[in-house]
């Protein structure tokens, strides 16, 4: 028997084109739980919002969150409700000069 394909979210691919216009920093977690270091990691750095943070827990498991107004999000649920967060509202002009910008 076929497996049939998972249907793939509309909503979920624009929002996932929408992080990716967002400044992105790689960190390992070390000896903190994924969202502590992400934390540490924002305020040490005095990194302003928005921005996605991949913090590598292992070798095999990398965890997404973005930094937003609002606080520390699981980068998912931003996919889904990305019209919920106000700094991720690009106009047209501004995506064509990110994208343009090589970002």
């Amino acid at each position: 028997m076929a497996r049939r394909r998972k249907r793939k979210s509309r909503r979920r691919l624009e929002g996932r084109r929408i992080l990716e216009l967002v400044p992105q920093y790689s960190i390992e977690s070390g000896e903190d739980k994924p969202v502590t270091a992400a934390r540490k990691f924002i305020q040490a750095e005095g990194i302003a919002p928005p921005a996605l943070l991949l913090v590598k827990r292992n070798e095999h498991t990398t965890d997404r969150y973005f930094w937003a107004e609002k606080g520390l999000f699981g980068a998912q649920y931003v996919e889904e409700n990305h019209f919920l967060f106000p700094s991720l509202r690009f106009t047209e002009d501004d995506v064509e000069t990110l994208v343009a910008a090589g970002r």
